[in-house]
Order: C-alpha cells, then structure tokens, then sequence
C-alpha cells in the first residue's frame, strides 16, 4: 500500500515520540543505578562477666594398685579420684536452690576379660578446701558389693561426692574434693589389665 504524505507524517512523529520516550526511560534508569550507599557502624561493649557455677576435675585417668584386703576371699585395688574443684562465682545465686555432685562408674572391661561390674567400685569422699565452713558437705562412704550393710553397692548408681545443702542461702567460692577408690574383686578374678569410667556431673536443684 502506497504511503499517503499524512500517514508518513504520523509514522515519523510516533517514531520519534518512542525515541523520546525510550530516552526518557534510559534516564531515569540511569538516576536509580546511581543512588549512594552508607555504612552503618556500631561499637557494641562487652558484658561484664556475671559468673558461672562449673566444675573442672584436675585429671582424666587415674590407676588403682592392688593393696592387703585382710580377707583370703577377697583382692582389693585401691587409688584416689583426681581433685574435683567446683566454683560458684555468680553475682546474683539463684535462692532455694542447691548443688551437688554425683559419681557414676561404668563396669571394669578388658580385651578377652569377663567384667567387672561397678558394684565392685566403691569410695569415701572427702573435701579437700580449707574454707568450706560447713557449707559444703563431703558425701558417705560407698560400699562394694563385697562388703556388707545398706551401702554395699558400689558406683552402679550416682552417689554423691559432694553437696551444698543451702542453709539459707547458697555459698559463693571455689571448693574442692576428691574420694579414695577401692575396687573389691574374687580372689580368682581373672588377671588382666581393665578399664572403667567414672562419670562426675554438677547438678543445680531447687529445694522442696
């Protein structure tokens, strides 16, 4: 179809209307791409530090040698439980409420050896602090399945090493403690070399 002059005239006029536009757009686009950026900063202080209830225990191993157990019947190994320290140096103590230490052993094993349970395990703990103050009470003697009376039953349970009863109110410091260990086997257990694991955990209760 043969242009007229007048549809020429409008086709040139929308052309350069869109390249107008298109100009329009490309510089607007250009505006948003260009907009600045700012850093923000911020020195944030450390808290000041509040405190903690935790216990630390001074070694990972410890070995038991064998000892006269005064009975033909019976052979007893006996050692030390490594220093268990426990720090309470908290600003603010929880009130009612007070914390104590349980030991749990597992049972003697060996490479080709029949096990040992950990009704043979037992210890006497014993706080080692000079300054407890009667805030701080070592737990009672563990027996050995060996042995006789309502405490002969060795480390199969947790048994309490030590504890702070609150007498009004929680103490503050660092204590420590510790238990000699005696393991009470058969004279005819077999010989070998055996391994077992205590395990010691701080327990924080509220009272009642």
């Amino acid at each position: 179809m043969k242009m007229t002059k007048a549809m020429t005239a409008r086709v040139a006029v929308a052309t350069v209307g869109g390249v107008l536009l298109a100009g329009v757009a490309g510089a607007a686009f250009a505006d948003e791409a260009d907009n600045d950026q700012v850093d923000v900063n911020v020195n944030i202080a450390a808290i000041e530090p509040v405190g903690a209830l935790t216990m630390s225990v001074a070694q990972s191993s410890t070995s038991l040698a064998e000892v006269d157990s005064g009975d033909p019947e019976v052979r007893q190994f006996d050692g030390v439980l490594p220093t268990v320290t426990v720090t309470d140096d908290r600003a603010e103590v929880p009130a009612d409420t007070f914390w104590y230490v349980n030991g749990q052993s597992s049972a003697f094993t060996g490479t080709g050896l029949p096990e040992i349970g950990a009704e043979h395990l037992g210890w006497t703990p014993a706080l080692t602090s000079d300054d407890s103050d009667g805030d701080v009470a070592a737990g009672p003697q563990v027996d050995t399945v060996l042995d006789e009376g309502p405490n002969a039953v060795g480390l199969v349970g947790e048994e309490l090493l030590a504890i702070a009863p609150n007498f009004g109110e929680l103490p503050t410091g660092s204590w420590t403690a510790n238990a000699n260990l005696f393991l009470k086997t058969p004279v005819d257990v077999a010989p070998g070399a055996y391994k077992a694991t205590i395990t010691l955990t701080l327990w924080e209760d509220p009272i009642g």
